[in-house]
Order: C-alpha cells, then sequence, then structure tokens
C-alpha cells in the first residue's frame, strides 16, 4: 500500500471513528462489572487486529459502506466486531471484466460495482494499525492474492485443492436480475442467472442474496500467475438436475400454473410451479401476458431432448 494511502486512510479513520481509549470515561451502570467486560471487549478485538497484522493471517467482516474521505480517496469500511477497518478502492481488487464501461475511470467503474456488493461477506489482511488514533487499514487484494496461491496452485504436500470437476463453496457478493457475481476462493467470476439454477428465473433476487453461500462446480481454472488466474464454474451442475425427473411426472393435456420467466420474438418461456421448465409459442388469452406474470399452462407436448414442457398459455391468473 502506497505511504500516500496509508495517511489518507489513517487519517479517514480518525475523522470518523473514536475508541474507547481517546473518549470521555464511560457511564458508570448498575452493574459496574458490566462495564469492565465491555472495556475488555474492545481490547481483545484491537489486540486480535495487531496481531493478525502482525502474522498477516486473512479476516472477514460484512461491507459495510462506502465512503469518499476529504481530499477524494474512496474506501471501503468493514466493521470487523465493532471496529471500523478501511480498505482503499485500490486494494478491493474488484474485477471490472465486462461491467461494459471499459472507458470510464477505473475507480469509478470500481465504486459502482463495490455499492452493488454492500453486505457481502469480503476478505481482508490488516496493512497498517495505529492504537494511539484507532486506524486499521486494510487490503482485500492481499487476502485474494492469499487465497489463490493457497487454493489454486500445487503446494509441498500435493496438488491444488481446487481443480476442475470440484465443487466447493462460493460467496454472493452481489446479484442483478439476469447474473450473480461469486467470489470462489479468492478469484471473483459473473454468471448468468440460467447458469445459477436449473429451473428458468425471472429474476435471480428472487432465489440469491448478497451474502449467500452456494455450492458451485468448478469447470476451469485458467493464469500463469495469481494476479491473472481466472474461474469458470457453474452453480446449476452443483445439483441434482430435477428437472427431468419432474417433467416424466407431466401429463399431455394437463393444465398447470407457472411464471413466465421471459418472452423473445413472440415465444414465452416459463417455470411452472412443479419445477419444469416449459415454452409456450402461442396464447389463448385476450391480452399477453409479460415477464413475471402467473399463468396457466395446456403441455400439448414433452420435449425430452430439450427437458421442457411445450404449449398454450391458456390464461392470466396474475400480473407480476
Amino acid at each position: 500500500m502506497k505511504e500516500e494511502s496509508k495517511s489518507r486512510v489513517a487519517e479517514g479513520v480518525q475523522d470518523g471513528v473514536s475508541r474507547s481509549r481517546s473518549r470521555p470515561a464511560s457511564v458508570l451502570t448498575v452493574d459496574a462489572a458490566g462495564a469492565v467486560a465491555e472495556r475488555d471487549q474492545e481490547d481483545i478485538v484491537w489486540h486480535e487486529l495487531m496481531n493478525a497484522q502482525r502474522t498477516r493471517k486473512i479476516l472477514s467482516g460484512a461491507l459495510s459502506g462506502i465512503e469518499r474521505l476529504d481530499g477524494g480517496w474512496v474506501v471501503a469500511v468493514i466493521y470487523y466486531k465493532g471496529c471500523r477497518v478501511l480498505i482503499p478502492m485500490e486494494e478491493m481488487m474488484i474485477n471490472l471484466e465486462g461491467d461494459g464501461r471499459e472507458n470510464s475511470d477505473p475507480v469509478n467503474r470500481q465504486t459502482r460495482l463495490a455499492n452493488n456488493m454492500l453486505g457481502a461477506e469480503l476478505d481482508f489482511i490488516v496493512r497498517e494499525v495505529d492504537e494511539g488514533s484507532g486506524s486499521v487499514a486494510a487490503s482485500r487484494r492481499e487476502a485474494m492474492l492469499r487465497k489463490r496461491q493457497q487454493f489454486y496452485l500445487p503446494s509441498q504436500d500435493g496438488p491444488p485443492m481446487i481443480v476442475p470437476g470440484r465443487v466447493v463453496e462460493a460467496r454472493v457478493i452481489a446479484v442483478a436480475p439476469k447474473a450473480v457475481r461469486l467470489e470462489v476462493f479468492g478469484i471473483e467470476c459473473s454468471l448468468k442467472a440460467r447458469d445459477m439454477t436449473w429451473e428458468w428465473l425471472s429474476d435471480a433476487n428472487e432465489r440469491f442474496a448478497t451474502g449467500d453461500v452456494v455450492n458451485v462446480m468448478v469447470k476451469k481454472v485458467t493464469g500463469d500467475s495469481v494476479e491473472g488466474m481466472k474461474v469458470e464454474v457453474s452453480a446449476r451442475e452443483a445439483k441434482a438436475n430435477v428437472n427431468r425427473e419432474n417433467l416424466m411426472r407431466l401429463k399431455k393435456q394437463g393444465k398447470y400454473v407457472g411464471k413466465v420467466t421471459d418472452v423473445y420474438r413472440g415465444t414465452f418461456f416459463l417455470c411452472l410451479n412443479c419445477r419444469v421448465n416449459a415454452v409456450a409459442h402461442s396464447c389463448s388469452t385476450a391480452s399477453l401476458p409479460g415477464q413475471g406474470d402467473e399463468v396457466g399452462f395446456l403441455v400439448t407436448r414433452i420435449n425430452e431432448d430439450r427437458e421442457v414442457a411445450e404449449g398454450i398459455i391458456t390464461r392470466i391468473i396474475k400480473r407480476g
């Protein structure tokens, strides 16, 4: 971390937080032992942070805010057990690939994506601690690179821990209607909603939320160094495919309820309540349904090859 970054982060912490050492003595309560216990707990957390800085231990906490300090310095704020930790945006190591703003300022691009990550659990390594002022500066970049080294590269004890075909846990760090951003042991990647589950979704927010932990199957790991490492995963393939099994239980000319997940060139894509994907090429309704509408669906064909039910939308039950 650059010296200028260190000083500005320290100034930001001093402006935004006052630790117990610099504030007036706490009000003495009826339970005097309780006041002592509170002070001791603060000392324990501070001691833990100082040890973490010395040992370079990876800590984690929820992203609680994005702030612009005096002079325009942008930082991410994490409260670790009540202690305010600041991470300069340059140390957040946010993957900008595919954000569609290649000509914009990198810090502004990172800040925009970081706003969508509020509430996500992030790893960090403490870089600077000033007990007198209560300043804590950290780096997410260093924590992510450490995890990549540990899990994706071979060690003296054997081959890499994460290889194609292995199912691992991933953190959900941001959710959009058609995509979900994940962190997989130090590497960020973005998945389309259709790769998150076997059932079609109209909005990924219906099923996933920032802070969730999901299982994913590793499809591919690329990169010659920890800095340029990338990973391709699928959350859908980490689960059993119940769509086909449920499909075979449907009956031709049977009527079912489902939700329209998408409309494209006159074709309606649905997910039935019985957890089966369906396609309708026509409707017998007075007005056309839209994405998110709950509809009645008549099955005319069971398409085993595409694993979908085909049919007609017969009525609109409820507008989405």
